[in-house]
């Protein structure tokens, strides 16, 4: 560990992994295949967005969708990652929302192009104040809620997820090194719906905290 403060780690972090279709309810929600391996893609530290901030609308969709999930932050850096010290590389984690523009990704997997201007424009990753790892000590068993305007739309559990936290440290550090102060977005469960300007989301993960957000349009 360094010296560098990990509570803040959006300050410095250099990466977002993002897990897609890790909760079967979901990926059949959308129609897609269950996935035999995780789906990966990438967001920009510039996607983050914390609590007093609101979520930006951007000029191109017109079917922006809310995303809960539960987020990794690397505490120690490493290659090829055995399942088996998977969690001894985690630092704490933070609740997500992963901010999809939902339109342009439906246009962009029908052209067989990448999600990129669906999922990692700016504001695209509401996120959480850090959750130190001893308070959650079972991270493959709680529950992520997701209120839009104060009605429940996503209500789920990290049990549901296909591949688990220390299975998907291990994959994606195979392919990509993890360093200090990255970010792993696990899956979001069942439920995912649209937003309009104006609109207020409310996050929660058990009885560890809640988080609120605005959606506005960029002027």
């Amino acid at each position: 560990m360094s010296a560098r403060n990990i509570a803040r780690f959006w300050e410095w972090g250099r990466k977002i992994i993002c897990v897609g279709r890790n909760y079967a309810d979901h990926a059949m929600e959308l129609k897609n295949a269950i996935p035999s391996e995780p789906v990966l893609f990438l967001k920009p530290p510039s996607a983050y967005v914390r609590e007093g901030s609101p979520i930006l609308l951007p000029f191109y969709t017109s079917n922006l969708h809310h995303e809960v999930e539960l987020g990794v932050v690397i505490g120690k850096a490493g290659t090829a990652i055995p399942q088996s010290s998977a969690m001894d590389h985690v630092a704490g984690y933070v609740l997500c929302l992963d901010m999809t523009a939902r339109d342009v990704q439906d246009e962009c997997k029908s052209k067989g192009l990448p999600w990129t201007l669906a999922k990692a424009f700016n504001t695209s990753c509401p996120i959480s104040d850090f959750i130190p790892k001893e308070k959650i000590p079972d991270p493959g068993s709680i529950n992520l809620w997701l209120k839009v305007n104060d009605i429940v739309k996503q209500n789920g559990n990290t049990s549901q997820m296909i591949f688990s936290i220390p299975y998907l440290i291990n994959y994606i550090s195979e392919i990509i090194s993890l360093e200090e102060g990255d970010l792993i977005l696990t899956g979001t469960p069942k439920g995912v719906s649209s937003v309009q300007e104006q609109d207020e989301l409310q996050a929660g993960i058990d009885d560890i905290l809640t988080m609120t957000f605005k959606v506005d349009r960029k002027s």
